[in-house]
C-alpha cells in the first residue's frame, strides 16, 4: 500500500481569486504559474464558459513544502463553523507578552488585509496565547 505524500487544502467561497489572493499574503504563497500555451491566468480564465469563469484559483508555497490551497466557487454562503481550520504559526517558539506582541503584529498585517480579529485567547497555565481570526470571507482560522 503506498502513502499518501502530498495534501491539497479546498476552501468553498464566493470569489476564489480574492480569498487566494488574501491567502498568498497571509502565508507567503505564490499564484501556480498558468496552463500550457496560455501567457496569464486572465487568459485561459477566457477561454472558460461564462458558468465557469472565475470558479476556481489556486495558491502554492514557493518552496514546494506547504500544501497546495485551493478556492473553489459555491452557490451557498458560509453557514457555521468550520469543522476544520489553519493555524498559521507565528509565535513558535515564543511565549508570554513576547509571543502575544508577535500574535499581535501579525493580527494587526492581517486586518489591514481584510481579515478580522475576533478574539484573543491568553496563556492560562495550560495553553499559549493564540488569537482567532476570519479571513476575507469569514473562515476561520488561528494565530497560534
Amino acid at each position: 500500500m503506498s502513502s499518501v505524500r502530498q495534501v491539497q487544502i479546498t476552501f468553498d467561497c464566493a470569489d476564489p481569486e480574492r480569498v487566494a489572493r488574501f491567502w498568498c499574503e497571509v502565508l507567503g504563497y505564490v499564484l501556480p504559474p498558468p496552463p500550457k500555451g496560455f501567457d496569464t491566468w486572465d487568459d485561459f480564465d477566457r477561454t472558460l464558459s461564462p458558468e465557469r469563469q472565475g470558479s476556481a484559483f489556486a495558491c502554492v508555497d514557493p518552496t514546494g513544502e506547504g500544501p497546495r490551497l485551493f478556492f473553489q466557487r459555491v452557490p451557498e454562503g458560509k453557514a457555521v463553523k468550520n469543522r476544520v481550520h489553519l493555524d498559521v504559526r507565528v509565535g513558535t517558539g515564543l511565549v508570554g507578552e513576547e509571543r502575544l506582541a508577535a500574535l499581535q503584529a501579525e493580527s494587526a498585517r492581517l486586518v489591514a488585509l481584510g481579515a478580522v480579529q475576533e478574539r484573543v485567547l491568553l496563556a492560562d497555565g495550560f495553553n499559549e496565547s493564540c488569537i482567532t481570526m476570519q479571513d476575507v470571507e469569514g473562515n476561520e482560522f488561528c494565530l497560534d
